[in-house]
C-alpha cells in the first residue's frame, strides 16, 4: 500500500465485498459508497450473494486493486464501475441508476 492514503475512511474500516474478490477470481467492477451510513460496496460485475459475502477492511481492498485510490473522492450517494478490470472508473449518482 501506498505511504499515502487518499481516502478520508481510515484503512481498517469495514467494507462489503465477496469472496471471488477476495480469492482473485473475479476483480472489482462495481464500487458503491453508501449515502446512509458511508459504507463500501466493492463488488465483481455478478454482484453478491449473501453466501458470498464478506466484510474486509478497506485497506485490504486497495492492496488487491490500487486503481480503487482514484476513488477516494468518491461521493456518497454514488457509484463507480468498469467493464474490465484495466478499464477506466465511470461514476454518477446512485440515484440516476436504472430500476431492475
Amino acid at each position: 500500500m501506498s505511504d499515502t492514503w487518499a481516502f478520508e475512511d481510515a484503512p481498517n474500516v469495514a467494507c462489503f465485498t465477496v469472496k471471488s474478490i477476495m480469492n482473485g477470481t473475479e476483480p472489482i467492477l462495481q464500487v458503491f459508497h453508501d449515502e446512509d451510513d458511508g459504507a463500501w460496496q466493492m463488488l465483481p460485475a455478478s454482484g453478491a450473494a449473501a453466501s458470498e459475502a464478506m466484510i474486509v477492511g478497506l485497506g485490504q481492498l486497495v492492496q488487491l486493486d490500487q486503481t480503487l485510490a482514484q476513488l477516494a473522492d468518491l461521493p456518497l450517494g454514488w457509484v463507480a464501475w468498469r467493464g474490465r478490470k484495466n478499464s477506466p472508473w465511470l461514476r454518477r449518482p446512485t440515484s440516476q441508476l436504472p430500476v431492475a
